[in-house]
């Protein structure tokens, strides 16, 4: 059995509302985010910042003992300037049912490559197949 003295974190709300979803996943020590002593924070981009995120991390985790279960929030209402890191066009796109909110709790605005390539997207799957 593994033991090991007791840790303590500290966390910034990134939450801008109470009503979000997560699942578990697995998390090793290879995550981008990790910082030198082992910890991912929360906030984070599960797996990364780019087209292939599926959540944010609910919780900072510990893996540098291996590999742990992480919460990973797929749902939910975000305040966008509190995360580790910024959102890239592509997190944000990948992110469908997680809103990214600015100061003043006002919707964060996407930037105009993002609203082009779903402009795309919508005109290359309307009217179903051709």
């Amino acid at each position: 059995m593994y033991t090991r003295n007791k840790k303590s974190f500290d966390q910034i709300n990134f939450l801008q509302s109470q009503h979000f979803i997560s699942f578990t996943h697995q998390v090793d020590d290879k995550h981008p985010q990790k910082n030198e002593k082992g910890i991912i924070p929360a906030g984070s981009f599960y797996p990364k910042n780019d087209e292939t995120a599926i959540g944010l991390t609910i919780n900072d985790v510990d893996v540098s003992n291996g590999d742990q279960p992480i919460g990973v929030i797929v749902e939910g209402y975000v305040l966008e300037e509190r995360l580790p890191e910024k959102p890239t066009d592509g997190a944000k796109t990948a992110l469908k049912e997680i809103k990214f909110y600015a100061t003043g709790n006002q919707p964060s605005v996407k930037s105009a490559a993002a609203k082009v390539n779903e402009a795309k997207v919508n005109e290359n799957t309307a009217g179903g197949d051709k």
